[in-house]
C-alpha cells in the first residue's frame, strides 16, 4: 500500500510539477486557507483530544501555522534563487552557482502534544522546498489526526501530499519505504528507532526531540516577572511541551521569595481555568498514572490535585526533589515542576552536563556575565534569557536539538534549507583552456605554489 504511495508521489514529483515557484506560492496559500476555513472544526478536535481552550488552540497551534506560512510566502521567492558565488583564481573562467533543489518525497512523523502545529509547520517547509509529502499525524490524537486527513484529502491530491493515519505499525510500514528525507519530532527513543530506519538507505533526516530543559533563576533575577514566565512556559498545555522547563534551579538566597511568586502566578494564570474544565487534559492514562507516580518525588508546594476521571493534573511545584529521584531522570512532560536550589553555577552546570544535551534552557538574570557564563557554557539546542519557551514562536530563529534532544532544524529559512539541498554547479568556459592544470613539470608547479598560498 504505502510502497505503492511513494511511487506514485515520486512519479509525481519527477514530472516537475513541485519544482515551479508560483505552484509552491499557490500550495502555502491554499494550505492556509484551507486552516482558516476548517478552523473551528480545528479548534473543537483539539478540545477533544487535548481538551485545549479555543484561545490556547489558536495561540499555540493556528497562530504559529499562519505565521509561519506568511513569512515563507514572503521570502520564498528570493531564497529559491539560483544563487552566484565567487570565482577562485584558480578557476578563471568559470562560474559558480548553489541551486536549492528538492529532496523529493519526504516523511513527516508528528508527535501528538501540538498535533496541528507539529505537523503542518515541517510540511510548510516541504511546500516551499518544492517536495512532495506524506504525513503521519500520532495515533493519540484520533480527532485533530481525522481533521488534518480530510482536510488534505479536499484539497491536495495524495500524488502531491497524503495523510497516513493509524498506530505504530503504519509508522514502521512507512519506515520500510525508501523516502528521500524523513522528518521525525517525538521521543529520544522513538528517535533512535527512525534514526535507525533511516540509516538502512542512508536517507538524510532530522531529529526533533525532547530532553530535560532546565530553568535558572539568578539573585538579581526579576523574581515576579521570572516566576510568572517559568509558570506559563511550563503549564500551558498541561506541561505537554517539548521545550517546556522541565526543572528549576533558583539561587538559595530567593528561594523563598520565589515559591511565594509561583504560588501567586499559579493561582491567577490557571486556577480559574482548571476549575472551570478548560484546562488541558493528560493525553492517556498511561502517560496520567506516570505522572501522578512523581508527585512522591518530593514536597508539595502549590497543587498535588488531579482528576482521574478526567484526566486532569492541577500546576504542581515540588521541592526537596532528591537528585536520584525518578522526576530528576526522566523528561516530565506534564504539569509538576521540580524546584531545587543552588549557591555555586560551577555546581549547576557540572549537574547539566552530566546528563544529555537539554533542548532548551532558560536564565533569569540581570547579570550579563552570569548570563553569558551560562548560555557558552552548556550544551543545549536553543533557549531564551529572561523567558521560556517564546524562541520557539518565532520564524527568524532557527529551532532545533543538540544530541540526544534532536539532530538539524527548521523554522523560517531553516525550514526552507531543511527540506533542499544545496546543489553545486561550476560551469566552465569553452572559449579558452587554461593549460597550467595539465602539466607538473617543475616551472608550472611554482607558478601554482605562488598562485595558491
Amino acid at each position: 500500500m504505502y510502497e505503492r504511495l511513494v511511487q506514485k508521489q515520486r512519479s509525481y514529483f519527477y514530472s516537475g510539477a513541485t519544482r515551479d515557484i508560483s505552484f509552491r506560492m499557490k500550495q502555502l496559500t491554499l494550505l492556509k486557507w484551507a486552516l482558516k476555513k476548517r478552523e473551528t472544526e480545528i479548534v473543537e478536535a483539539l478540545r477533544k483530544d487535548l481538551n485545549k481552550s479555543e484561545e490556547e488552540a489558536f495561540l499555540t497551534e493556528l497562530g504559529p501555522l499562519y505565521q509561519e506560512i506568511s513569512h515563507m510566502k514572503k521570502h520564498l521567492p528570493k531564497w529559491a534563487k539560483r544563487e552566484k558565488v565567487k570565482t577562485a583564481l584558480s578557476h578563471v573562467g568559470s562560474k559558480g552557482h548553489i541551486h536549492h533543489e528538492p529532496h523529493g518525497v519526504t516523511l513527516i512523523i508528528a508527535p501528538w502534544n501540538y498535533p496541528l502545529q507539529l505537523a503542518f509547520a515541517p510540511l510548510v517547509g516541504a511546500i516551499a522546498g518544492g517536495n512532495c509529502a506524506v504525513l503521519k499525524p500520532s495515533e493519540l490524537t484520533p480527532a485533530t489526526s481525522s481533521v488534518m486527513s480530510n482536510l488534505v484529502k479536499e484539497y491536495f491530491t495524495d500524488e502531491y501530499i497524503a495523510v497516513a493515519e493509524g498506530a505504530v505499525e503504519v509508522s514502521q510500514a512507512l519506515l520500510a519505504q525508501r523516502f528521500d528525507y524523513i522528518f521525525f519530532t517525538g521521543s529520544v527513543s522513538v528517535g533512535k528507532k527512525v534514526m535507525e530506519a533511516a540509516s538502512k538507505n542512508l536517507t538524510p533526516h532530522t531529529l526533533e526531540l525532547g530532553g530535560k530543559s532546565p530553568a535558572i533563576v539568578n539573585k538579581d533575577a526579576k523574581l515576579d516577572l521570572a516566576a510568572k514566565r517559568i509558570v506559563w512556559g511550563k503549564f500551558i498545555n498541561a506541561g505537554q511541551t517539548c521545550v517546556a522547563p522541565d526543572y528549576v534551579f533558583v539561587h538559595k538566597e530567593v528561594e523563598e521569595a520565589f515559591y511565594s511568586h509561583l504560588k501567586k502566578h499559579i493561582k491567577n494564570l490557571f486556577d480559574e481555568k482548571y476549575e472551570q474544565l478548560q484546562y488541558p487534559k493528560i493525553v492517556s492514562e498511561r502517560h496520567f498514572n506516570r505522572l501522578l507516580s512523581f508527585m512522591n518525588d518530593g514536597d508539595v508546594v502549590v497543587g498535588g490535585k488531579s482528576d482521574n476521571e478526567k484526566l486532569t493534573i492541577y500546576p504542581t511545584v515540588l521541592r526537596n526533589v532528591k537528585r536520584d529521584a525518578s522526576i530528576m531522570n526522566e523528561e516530565i512532560f506534564g504539569p509538576i515542576l521540580p524546584v531545587l536550589c543552588f549557591t555555586e553555577y560551577d555546581k549547576v552546570m557540572e549537574r547539566i552536563r552530566e546528563g544529555a544535551n537539554p533542548l532548551a534552557l532558560y536564565v533569569f538574570a540581570e547579570n550579563k556575565e552570569v548570563q553569558n557564563q551560562l548560555i557558552h557554557g552548556l550544551p543545549f539546542g536553543g533557549g531564551c534569557i529572561n523567558d521560556t519557551i517564546m524562541h520557539l514562536a518565532t520564524p527568524h530563529l532557527p529551532f532545533g536539538g543538540k544530541g540526544e534532544s534532536g539532530t538539524g532544524a527548521y523554522h523560517g529559512y531553516e525550514s526552507f534549507a531543511t527540506f533542499t539541498h544545496k546543489k553545486s554547479i561550476l560551469t566552465q568556459s569553452t572559449l579558452f583552456d587554461v593549460p597550467v592544470r595539465y602539466k607538473q613539470d617543475k616551472k608550472t608547479m611554482t607558478i601554482l605554489r605562488k598562485l595558491l598560498r
